[in-house]
């Protein structure tokens, strides 16, 4: 067998070669730089810089001063250092000598290159400088003068600090109005020395709902001069009576201070809550915060010895705060807060179509206006003793149904084909129990009716006994089941925490039929009833409530769905007609319009300690909706000696003529 000869392939060769020259000249370079970096940064000047600056970051200012070559006397030395970096806020300082740094001696002078990097409030700041070594007694120190501070800073010029202040965000409503935004107020003071023996610390004291004790410890503080302006209290810019009359007052100064304002007071207050130290508190100023408040800016700058700015050194630019706009419709809010503002209730008023809120309204209200201007102690107390509990937001919590449930059964019975809309359950007259086992509880109703027991009747007239056997008709586990499929013992997705609706435990047919006409344990939230009867209004889609407006692909306001086909079109069909029915002739007649279509549901939920309690409270509840998009909740507490339930049809009546 014959072998080939294998030969050397040159250009391999001549690769290998070239690759292995490469590697050795980056070496080389490698070692070079390294040995110049540690040459510039471990010669004597090197090492005198960077103990300087050592000394800086441990705010040892006196060791500093032995380093540097000054006519400075040292005490000013160290006010200047002082007073300069803690007044900027100056921390993780350090340097980096610059690797082309000579170190050579020229007329007994060794410039160091130096990269000085620090934090400080306005952020992180990292600049070009030299300083100027020499020897003195045989040790090397520093040519002192401000430029190493900051490179432009000259011994005659300071360095100052402002912040720059942000814009906290505007709540808008959905045609652009706003209902929370930053604006002005009066800060009203006292300048000492325009005080004489006609100033009335009394009734200036009556006048701002404060005490003398207070004005005069507020005058008597170390910072007070004749000249000095003492603030005492804010005002808004509306009360101009008040003004006026403060005005009148020997040594009384007003001026302008900016705050935040809520043009539309008890109407609102509780939806947007108040700011407290440029902190959302309460509402949606505190849902939103971390959008609307922005944060401040800050300028560190040098001015000349007139205090005429020279250069700025850094500057952290203003982030003003996010606008935020939502679904709400001020106009409609008003309307609603005027009808109930005296009551204790709470209302939503839901565009049924798309799922935007027009109006969340929870009464009685208070003024957000007075934490911006400064609260005292004594509205403070008031309002905390108010046994009405101005500040609670009532359409977050859940409350007893009463008969506004009935119609959520009657979808549940129809589409669980538990019962027919037709079929007649039969007459009990206002009295009934199931057996003789329910021994002395019975189930009552208010109004005896002609014509079937079937599922319009029983909605129109409000017939308890009907959606109690129409409960027990549905069954415990059915019926908790489809409630769960409805949002039941679910939090609804939105901006503030809602509470979930509940049904409790049902553990007798006594409580299981008690459910049926909303009373018992079932526990229903105002937002999330809104969002059961938009399916009856809408044709069967749950809509999922939501605030801040948003936008489709094509423009329009998003539509947002909770759960589809929630309540099937058959069935909804048949709820809607006999909720019309229930406007027309029914317990809610007296929202009949001219010209207008509404269906709805009253409801009167009794809240008991006992069978035979008679003198338990009311919730009043009226559920309805019209042809052009609009669905209203309302429920009222303590509804009872008001008229229940048709307190409030009344009053939604008025809210529908206005919109």
């Amino acid at each position: 067998m014959s072998r080939k000869k294998v030969k050397n392939n040159p250009n391999k060769k001549e690769k290998k070669s070239k690759l292995k020259s490469i590697i050795i000249f980056l070496i080389i370079i490698i070692v070079v730089a390294l040995g110049i970096f540690l040459y510039t940064n471990r010669t004597e000047p090197s090492l005198a810089l960077k103990e300087y600056f050592s000394y800086l970051s441990d705010k040892n200012y006196e060791a500093m001063y032995d380093l540097v070559e000054t006519d400075m006397p040292k005490e000013d030395f160290v006010t200047r250092i002082k007073n300069i970096y803690e007044g900027i806020e100056a921390k993780d300082i350090s340097i980096t000598i610059a690797t082309n740094t000579s170190n050579e001696e020229e007329k007994g002078i060794v410039k160091i290159t130096y990269t000085n990097t620090m934090n400080t409030l306005a952020g992180n700041e990292s600049f070009l400088n030299t300083a100027s070594m020499k020897q003195v007694d045989g040790k090397y120190k520093i040519v002192w003068n401000s430029s190493l501070i900051f490179p432009d800073l000259k011994d005659n010029q300071k360095v100052r600090v402002s912040t720059l202040t942000h814009s906290r965000g505007t709540i808008y409503d959905r045609n652009g109005m706003a209902i929370a935004k930053d604006g002005t107020a009066y800060q009203v003071g006292l300048v000492p020395g325009k005080m004489n023996e006609t100033t009335d610390l009394n009734k200036l004291a009556s006048l701002l709902g404060i005490s003398t004790e207070t004005i005069q410890n507020s005058l008597k503080a170390s910072y007070v001069k004749d000249d000095t302006f003492v603030p005492l209290r804010n005002i808004s810019r509306e009360e101009q009576n008040l003004k006026n009359e403060l005005l009148s007052i020997k040594g009384v100064m007003i001026s302008d201070y900016n705050t935040r304002v809520y043009p539309y007071k008890e109407a609102t207050s509780i939806l947007t809550g108040y700011i407290q130290e440029k902190e959302g508190k309460s509402g949606l100023e505190y849902a939103y915060n971390d959008r609307l408040k922005g944060e401040d800016g800050v300028e560190i700058y040098i001015v000349d010895e007139n205090g005429n700015k020279v250069k700025t050194v850094q500057k952290k630019e203003v982030k003003n705060g996010e606008d935020i706009k939502l679904t709400i419709d001020v106009n409609i809010q008003n309307k609603v807060y005027e009808q109930f503002k005296d009551d204790l209730g709470a209302s939503v008023v839901l565009n049924y179509n798309t799922g935007e809120l027009l109006a969340l309204v929870s009464t009685p209200s208070y003024d957000a206006n007075k934490f911006s201007l400064g609260i005292t102690d004594a509205e403070w107390n008031a309002l905390q003793s108010d046994e009405r509990n101005l500040m609670y937001n009532r359409y977050l919590g859940t409350y007893a149904p009463g008969s506004s449930f009935k119609p959520v059964v009657g979808a549940i019975g129809l589409m669980t084909n538990s019962f027919t809309a037709t079929e007649d359950f039969g007459k009990s007259g206002t009295k009934w129990q199931k057996d003789s086992s329910w021994k002395n509880l019975y189930i009552t109703t208010l109004e005896t009716y002609s014509g079937d027991a079937n599922l319009e009747n029983a909605l129109v007239y409000s017939d308890n006994i009907y959606f109690a056997k129409a409960a027990l008709k549905i069954g415990k586990s059915t019926l908790q089941s489809e409630l769960d499929k409805l949002g039941f013992n679910q939090k609804l997705n939105f901006i503030q925490d809602v509470t979930a609706s509940t049904y409790g435990s049902m553990d007798s047919e006594a409580a299981i039929a008690n459910s049926g006409y909303g009373q018992s344990e079932i526990l229903v939230n105002p937002i999330h009833m809104a969002s059961i009867y938009s399916a009856i209004a809408n044709g069967g889609n749950m809509m999922l409530p939501y605030i801040e407006l948003e936008l489709n692909k094509d423009g329009n306001n998003a539509t947002k769905i909770y759960k589809e086909g929630a309540i099937s079109s058959r069935v909804v069909d048949i709820l809607k007609q006999d909720l019309i029915q229930v406007v027309e002739k029914g317990t809610a007649k007296d929202c009949k319009i001219e010209g207008k279509v509404i269906a709805g549901k009253t409801g009167t939920a009794e809240i008991k300690q006992s069978q035979e309690d008679n003198d338990g409270e009311e919730i009043g509840w009226f559920n309805s909706f019209d042809e052009n998009g609009h669905l209203i909740v309302s429920m009222v507490q303590n509804a009872k000696n008001l008229g229940g339930s048709h307190y409030v049809v009344k009053k939604v009546k008025n809210i529908f003529e206005g919109i």
